[in-house]
């Protein structure tokens, strides 16, 4: 990689405390609980995806951050919404208390609906300083459609339907692929399309972004069984305890892992095309299945 991970992070931190409103702009409230999710120590994988997909075309690093950024408004608030009482009802995130446990379930709602709302006005005002109009479209495109019915918040209602009843592979595929996966696999089409990948390159890494989409979410089930809560900053066992439909409930635990590493091993192969240019892409593969936390 052009740059290290470290260096990644750290351009994405600076760039969204640029893009999001300080602590100090009326009403502070909401603009305390939106820094306090999306600074909370979370490993920033989806920009280093955006990031290191656009680096297979030599993007410039300020070209990728208002996607990057975007994309990472959309996770912090999908997580502040799935820790409510409503949906996951859980008290901690990354190692401290849940968004609405510090400011209220009221003020938690609306600091997702900021966020959401951010990553938009982001990429609609950033995002043109460096690349044309029909790319900054198609990127508000996959990004919606990602995290919209038809991604993430599809693959949410289907969890939620899910609970407490026998659910069969398709069913628990279709959850992860969009619960967890779209989002993921969106970073690698928006890296792709930043570097203005051609149609044949952008369909190998959306592929090679589905593998681990789908591995990614694997894991998870798998540490929410196995994992150090300390590590995790979160309470394990919570998918069992909800019943929740998951690859090691449906599978077993040893099935569940040769699973997540065929995934990867086809990820992998998905690479092969870019060579050294893909080695980034191939790293954080690598970290995202083998990860403890």
């Amino acid at each position: 990689m052009k740059l290290q991970w470290k260096e990644i992070i750290a351009a994405v931190d600076e760039a969204l405390d640029r893009f999001l409103p300080p602590e100090t702009v009326f009403p502070e409230e909401i603009h305390r609980a939106v820094r306090y999710s999306v600074f909370a120590g979370g490993k920033r994988l989806r920009p280093l995806l955006t990031v290191a997909a656009a680096q297979v075309f030599a993007a410039p690093l300020e070209h990728v951050l208002p996607a990057a950024c975007a994309i990472e408004m959309i996770h912090t608030y999908s997580l502040i919404h799935d820790d409510l009482p409503a949906l996951d009802d859980d008290d901690y995130r990354r190692g401290r208390l849940s968004n609405h446990k510090v400011f209220g379930e009221a003020m938690a709602i609306l600091a997702g609906d900021a966020l959401l709302t951010c990553a938009f006005e982001t990429l609609a005002g950033e995002a043109p300083k460096y690349l044309p109009l029909a790319t900054v479209v198609a990127l508000q495109q996959e990004i919606s459609r990602a995290a919209g019915t038809a991604g993430m918040i599809g693959g949410q209602v289907v969890d939620i339907l899910s609970e407490g009843k026998p659910v069969e592979a398709k069913t628990l595929e279709y959850i992860h692929r969009h619960k967890t996966g779209a989002l993921i696999t969106c970073c690698i089409r928006c890296g792709a399309k930043i570097g203005q990948a051609s149609a044949k390159e952008l369909e190998l890494l959306s592929t090679y972004g589905e593998k681990i989409g789908l591995a990614f979410q694997i894991i998870d089930d798998i540490l929410d069984l196995t994992g150090d809560e300390a590590a995790l900053g979160k309470k394990t066992g919570s998918d069992v305890q909800k019943q929740k439909a998951t690859y090691p409930a449906l599978y077993g635990l040893e099935a569940a892992r040769k699973q997540a590493e065929k995934l990867l091993a086809e990820a992998d192969a998905c690479l092969e095309p870019f060579g050294a240019a893909a080695a980034g892409l191939k790293e954080l593969a690598q970290m995202l299945v083998n990860r403890t936390h």
